[in-house]
């Protein structure tokens, strides 16, 4: 299957190829994939999330989303951040998550990070959108990065992030409505861009 092309649904929608038919992916991409998202949790939720997915699917963390949520407290970034190896220990034996203890670690330290961003910026959302992409920015295809996510995951890892490569920060991008590459012929695209 061709990564640059739609299909159309049952329901006569054309969409980007990636979401299938599965109701809970089509529902992601219609409601929420390329939506700008200000709320500070949903942008740490995301941060996180994406960190989870690396090395699998993002329909298998999509199925465990409210799982994620319940255990990482709402993303509530200032909460995790005062949470310690115990927290850790209970989560890698909760079953509805994804259980890899470095991960796990890295939303705690990550929690932290924002926390000094947000402090130092102003709010967790400026910080995170500095580095969103020009509005006018082209579609120019399908690509694992972009200069954005580069410079991103380079001043977060310097910042002392984990779990943020420029892979999974354009992923990230693309998740929040930073950059919007829904397809040109997704019905979506257009949806988004408003």
């Amino acid at each position: 299957m061709s990564a640059a092309r739609v299909v159309r649904g049952a329901d006569g929608l054309r969409r980007c190829w990636w979401c299938g038919d599965d109701p809970l992916y089509l529902a992601y991409h219609d409601a929420e994939w390329g939506r700008p998202v200000r709320d500070e949790a949903r942008l740490f939720e995301k941060i996180c999330l994406e960190g989870f997915q690396s090395g699998l699917s993002w329909l298998t963390i999509l199925r465990k989303r409210e799982n994620f949520r319940q255990a990482f407290l709402g993303f509530d970034f200032r909460a995790l951040a005062r949470r310690n190896a115990r927290f850790v220990g209970r989560l890698l034996g909760d079953a509805g998550i994804v259980r890899h203890r470095g991960k796990i670690e890295s939303v705690l330290n990550n929690a932290r990070r924002a926390c000094e961003a947000a402090d130092r910026r102003g709010s967790l959302a400026d910080f995170l959108w500095d580095f969103a992409p020009p509005p006018n920015r082209r579609f120019g295809g399908v690509h694992p990065t972009s200069p954005a996510s580069i410079a991103m995951s380079k001043e977060l890892r310097r910042s002392g992030w984990s779990f943020v490569g420029p892979t999974t920060l354009h992923a990230f991008q693309q998740a929040v409505g930073m950059v919007n590459d829904h397809l040109p012929s997704c019905q979506f695209r257009s949806r988004c861009r408003r």
